[in-house]
């Protein structure tokens, strides 16, 4: 049975939210304030992007309708894996080689960034590094090669290597796997909403002003456009969009082509010892499915379990108990540990799977949305893509907004339905 998605997203249900380093209070916005840039969206792109403008001297509000992270960003399974999009060689005829090999670069790059900014700032957020990629068919393990010897080709700085089913089990103690390829230092996991609010506070520091359950209800195009909230408003000289599948219809244009899907995730109790049953060491992993199955395990020796994405907008009635059983399924002998943690939260999907950057009117408000499940890394370079171009460098944000992006079709309502339907065939496709 299926019940409204709304119901398993009480923020207060996760393990980040339980074991934050810090609850954000930050002020409503209240009366008028005037301030260079307004990022509207307190997730990883509007925080990083916050943090670039502060960086470069800009004065920066920093609008949030609910607390920093309470989205997604401060919901997903916390794997730093780097790649912008799914294959930017569909995009050839409308970037070219150069804008291929841009974004492939960039899908290197926005891993540096989190590594960059936890070091600069001492951000603490269990940042570590180690990624697993599994392979439950021999087809996955022909993509993984293909895949290294891409990532090589470009120039990836971080070794990559393949593994048998026998090296997998000794890293990752289960016997559904058939090989995987092992990335030690290019990729790994980090407390998503401890990230968040660190990089929200280093903004802050540097002078941006933060607002938190402040609703934007309106905005109001112009030469200082003017963003409206429920007790206030932010005149500056751009605004920034930073919603995504939280955004609702702010921007009708805009929610034609995000589609709000779900994924869900549990965390267990300490594992204490145990957790050298699960894994050799803390790391993280994945399986390269459509509705994937990802893992890690935390700092304090729990494993974090996610995957059951789905676009239909409903929640299984008993979500712990669904994926419990997908975790047994990989560690049977994790039987009878306790679940202390369930929670879900909404990804903005994009028909194209490749995040969204554009203007809109009078070139002075941008947007960036659509990460489709794989925004961590990503969100953190498209933050400083929007410091480059109100800086005054467009060329690495236009290879993105050069790129069409086709509304769903019969919008939200309409759409959910025949996207899910379209995603059931790529999951009936990775049966194959």
């Amino acid at each position: 049975m299926l019940k409204a998605l709304k119901e398993t997203r009480e923020h207060t249900k996760s393990y980040y939210a339980a074991t934050a380093n810090w609850q954000t209070r930050y002020p409503t916005v209240e009366g008028n304030v005037s301030v260079d840039v307004c990022v509207v969206g307190a997730g990883f792109t509007g925080v990083s992007s916050a943090l670039f403008l502060a960086e470069r001297g800009y004065k920066v509000a920093l609008v949030e309708a609910n607390r920093i992270g309470w989205g997604e960003s401060g919901r997903n399974g916390g794997q730093v894996i780097g790649g912008i999009g799914h294959d930017a060689t569909k995009f050839k005829r409308w970037i070219g080689d150069q804008g291929v090999r841009a974004i492939r670069e960039m899908g290197i790059e926005c891993v540096e960034v989190i590594r960059e900014r936890v070091e600069k700032y001492n951000i603490d957020c269990g940042l570590t590094w180690g990624l697993c990629e599994v392979g439950l068919k021999e087809r996955h393990i022909r993509d993984f090669m293909e895949a290294k010897e891409e990532e090589e080709a470009l120039g990836y700085p971080h070794r990559l290597r393949l593994l048998n089913a026998e090296e997998v089990r000794g890293l990752i103690h289960s016997d559904l796997y058939c090989g995987g390829l092992l990335n030690e230092t290019g990729a790994g996991q980090v407390h998503s909403l401890n990230l968040c609010i660190g990089e929200a506070r280093a903004a802050e520091k540097l002078g941006a002003k933060i607002f938190e359950q402040s609703r934007v209800e309106k905005i109001v195009y112009g030469k200082r456009p003017k963003v409206i909230t429920e007790r206030g408003s932010v005149e500056a000289d751009h605004v920034v969009l930073c919603g995504s599948g939280y955004q609702e219809n702010l921007v009708p244009r805009l929610a034609r082509r995000v589609l709000p899907a779900a994924s869900f995730l549990i965390a267990t109790e300490p594992l204490g010892k145990r957790a050298h049953d699960i894994m050799a060491r803390p790391m993280a992993a994945c399986d390269p499915r459509t509705a994937l199955d990802y893992f890690r395990l935390s700092a304090d020796n729990r494993l974090i379990f996610g995957g059951m994405s789905n676009y239909t907008g409903l929640a299984p009635t008993n979500v712990t108990r669904t994926m419990q059983q997908k975790m047994l399924t990989v560690f049977p002998q994790l039987k009878g540990v306790k679940i202390e943690h369930t929670w879900g939260g909404q990804m903005g999907i994009g028909l194209n799977r490749m995040p969204q950057l554009g203007r809109l009117k009078g070139d002075n408000v941008y947007y960036v949305q659509a990460f489709s499940g794989h925004g961590v890394a990503p969100a953190h370079i498209m933050g400083k893509l929007v410091a480059e171009v109100i800086g005054g460098q467009a060329e690495r944000f236009d290879v993105f907004s050069k790129i069409k992006h086709l509304p769903f079709p019969g919008g939200r309502v309409l759409g959910r339905p025949a996207f899910a339907l379209g995603m059931l065939y790529y999951r009936l496709k990775d049966l194959l």
